[in-house]
């Protein structure tokens, strides 16, 4: 058995591209065009981790996605937890759950989806802003 991707339905593909992509910094893989299905299958990985993919499902007629969580969340490790929720803020994204331990934060996709970042190896040395910085929303 080996894993293939986690699938997630989203509403507006190009703001989906642009905060998995360009803010998050996946690339994409693969993508597939079903007219007779009327939609689209995107499918991205982080860089040189192309085995554990993410498939976007983008319905061309549009679709009601509610919740985000109740599937649970993706996760990323990554190599400097502060650096990258620095760069996400400043691209306007949302840092539900700062770094405040130097290991882990959430944030959300366009569609409401919850994605943890922990940092790769030890935890960082806790510092300002995060570590003062409270939760916003839901993660």
């Amino acid at each position: 058995m080996k894993y293939l991707h986690t699938m997630v339905r989203v509403t507006d593909l190009d703001a989906s591209l642009d905060f998995y992509c360009e803010k998050l910094g996946l690339i994409e893989v693969g993508r597939k065009d079903v007219p007779a299905g009327r939609f689209t299958l995107v499918f991205l990985a982080a860089p040189g981790d192309e085995d554990a993919q993410v498939e976007l499902t983008y319905n061309w007629d549009g679709e009601s996605v509610d919740g985000g969580r109740n599937f649970g969340h993706l996760a990323y490790s990554v190599d400097d937890i502060y650096n990258l929720c620095e760069s996400l803020m400043q691209k306007g994204v949302t840092i539900n759950r700062p770094p405040r331990d130097g290991r882990m934060a959430f944030i959300r996709s366009p569609d409401n989806i919850s994605i943890e970042l922990l940092q790769r190896g030890n935890a960082l040395a806790p510092k300002e802003p995060w570590l003062s910085m409270s939760n916003t929303g839901e993660w």
